[in-house]
C-alpha cells in the first residue's frame, strides 16, 4: 500500500523522482512513468542516467550541480531518450533532500514534457518564416506569396535592397523552391574581386591562358550548371565585364579564358545589388541591355525600418539561434530593451540587429536581455548625431507601431486595426489616448 506522499506525487502532472547519495533512484511517480515510458518497478534501484539518457547527464547534470552547490536548479532544459527511443525535450528543476538532522541524503528532480510546447512554437515560427526568411509584415507576406511562382520559372531575377536586408537568403529560397534544388547553388560576390580575377572566377580558364595558369579551372557558370548562380553586388562590375556577362546570358554559353571552344550551360541567374541599377543605367555606368536582361523578374526588399513589426519576431529568432550556438538558455528580452530596438533605424538592417543581439548574448549573465546589454548608442541618453532619445516606454513603443501601421495603410483604420490584431473601436481609443494624427492621405476607401 502506498503512503500518502506517494499518492500526492502520483496525482501531479510533472514527473518526479528521487535519488540517494549513490545516485540510484528511490522513487518514481506515475507522471515520470508516462513521460519516459519506463515503469517505476524498472526504474527504482537503477542509476538515473541509465533511465533518462539525457544530453546533460555526462557533463552538466542539474541534480549533481544542485547537490554539490546546495542551490536549487530551476527551469533548466534538456532532452531525454524515452524507452521507445524518442528524443523528448523536458524542463527540469532540482533540489536537495535533507533528513531531520539537516544532512543531505539525496536529491529530487521534477521534469515536464515540453514536446507539445515545442510543436506549438514550431507551428507559430513556421507561420512567420519562409525558408530561413523571418517576418510577418505585409511587405514580407507579399514576397512569400510570389516566391514559389518565381521559383517555378526559369527567368533571371534581380533582387534590389540595401545591405543587410537578406538578398542572399531570398536567392537561396528561390533555388530551394525550384526544380533545380537538387543541383548546386553557387554564389559570387562581384564586389569582392578585381575585374581580372572575377572574369576567371566566372568563366574559368585553360592551362597556359596566363602566367600561373598551370591547369584548367572551371568557372562558376560551369560549376552551377543545372542549378543557380547568384551574382551578388552586380552593380559593381565594370563595363568591360558587363559586355562578357551579357553575351553569356544571351547565348547560354561560356568561353573560358584561353579557349576558343564555347561550353553550353544551363544555369539560372539570380542577381542582387544594393545600388539603384536604373539610376546607374541613366548615368551610363550600367548597360541598359544587360539591365533588362537580368531584370526579367524584379524583387525589392524592404529595409528593416520599414517593417518594424518584424523586429520582435526577428529578435526571438536570433535569441533561439544564439542559445543554440552558445549553449545558453536566455529566455528573451525586457520590454524596455525591445522598445529601444523598435525605435532604432537600423542603417545596417537585419545584419545590424543580429550584431546587437550577439553582443547582448556576450554581456548577458542572466536569463533576460536587458537595456544595459545593448550597445551604448541604443541606451537612453544622447544618440550619436545629437538626437536625444530620452526614456523609452511601452506606451511610446505602442504609439510608434500604431503610427507606422496607419501610415502604411494610408490612414485606413479598419485595415490598420486588423493588422495590429485589435478591434477598430480599441484603435480609436488608442488614437485619442496617444494623440495620434491620421495621415493626410485618406485610405478609408482603399480597395480591400
Amino acid at each position: 500500500m502506498k503512503d500518502c506522499r506517494d499518492v500526492i506525487l502520483d496525482s501531479i502532472n510533472e514527473g518526479v523522482f528521487t535519488v540517494g547519495l549513490d545516485w540510484r533512484i528511490r522513487s518514481f511517480n506515475r507522471a515520470a512513468e508516462k513521460i519516459t515510458g519506463v515503469s517505476g518497478k524498472d526504474a527504482i534501484g537503477r542509476h538515473c542516467s541509465d533511465v533518462f539518457h539525457a544530453n546533460i547527464c555526462e557533463k552538466d547534470c542539474a541534480l549533481k550541480r544542485t547537490m554539490e552547490s546546495g542551490r536549487p536548479t530551476v527551469n533548466a532544459t534538456a532532452h531525454i531518450i524515452t524507452n521507445n527511443g524518442a528524443r523528448l525535450p523536458i524542463r527540469i528543476s532540482a533540489a536537495v533532500l535533507k533528513d531531520e538532522k539537516n544532512e543531505v541524503v539525496g536529491g529530487v528532480e521534477t521534469f515536464q514534457d515540453l514536446s507539445q510546447i515545442e510543436e506549438l512554437r514550431k507551428e507559430l515560427h513556421n507561420r512567420h518564416t519562409f525558408e530561413d526568411i523571418v517576418g510577418r509584415s505585409p511587405a514580407m507576406m507579399r514576397l512569400y506569396e510570389i516566391l514559389p511562382q518565381i521559383a517555378e520559372s526559369t527567368s533571371t531575377v534581380l533582387i534590389e535592397g540595401a545591405s543587410g536586408t537578406g538578398k542572399e537568403l531570398f536567392a537561396r529560397a528561390i533555388h530551394n523552391l525550384s526544380p533545380r534544388k537538387k543541383r548546386k547553388f553557387v554564389a559570387v560576390n562581384c564586389a569582392a574581386l578585381p575585374d581580372t580575377l572575377l572574369e576567371s572566377e566566372l568563366f574559368g580558364y585553360k592551362a597556359g591562358a596566363f602566367t600561373d595558369a598551370k591547369r584548367d579551372k572551371e568557372g562558376r557558370f560551369v560549376l552551377a550548371d543545372g542549378g543557380t548562380l547568384f551574382l551578388d553586388e552586380i552593380g559593381d562590375i565594370t563595363p568591360a565585364l558587363q559586355v562578357r556577362l551579357l553575351r553569356v546570358l544571351q547565348e547560354r554559353k561560356v568561353e573560358p579564358l584561353g579557349s576558343n571552344e564555347p561550353i553550353p550551360i544551363n544555369v539560372r541567374v539570380v542577381a542582387a545589388t544594393n545600388k539603384n541599377l536604373k539610376t546607374l543605367v541613366k548615368s551610363g555606368k550600367f548597360r541598359d541591355d544587360l539591365y533588362y536582361r537580368i531584370r526579367v523578374i524584379h524583387l525589392e526588399l524592404p529595409e528593416l525600418k520599414n517593417r518594424r513589426e518584424d523586429i520582435p519576431i526577428l529578435t526571438d529568432h536570433m535569441v533561439s539561434k544564439y542559445n543554440h550556438i552558445q549553449g545558453k538558455n536566455i529566455e528573451g528580452i525586457t520590454p524596455e530593451a525591445m522598445a529601444r530596438l523598435l525605435e532604432h533605424d537600423y542603417p545596417g538592417n537585419i545584419r545590424e540587429l543580429e550584431n546587437i543581439i550577439e553582443q547582448a548574448f556576450v554581456l548577458c549573465r542572466g536569463s533576460i536581455i536587458e537595456l544595459s546589454h545593448l550597445p551604448p548608442e541604443l541606451r537612453p541618453g544622447i544618440k550619436p548625431g545629437g538626437r536625444n532619445l530620452g526614456a523609452i516606454s511601452i506606451q511610446s513603443m505602442e504609439k510608434h507601431l500604431i503610427t507606422q501601421t496607419l501610415f502604411r495603410f494610408s490612414g485606413n483604420r479598419r485595415l490598420a486595426a486588423k493588422e495590429l490584431g485589435i478591434n477598430p473601436s480599441t484603435l480609436y481609443r488608442k488614437l485619442d489616448a496617444h494623440k495620434i494624427s491620421l495621415p493626410e492621405k485618406d485610405g478609408r476607401h482603399k480597395k480591400q
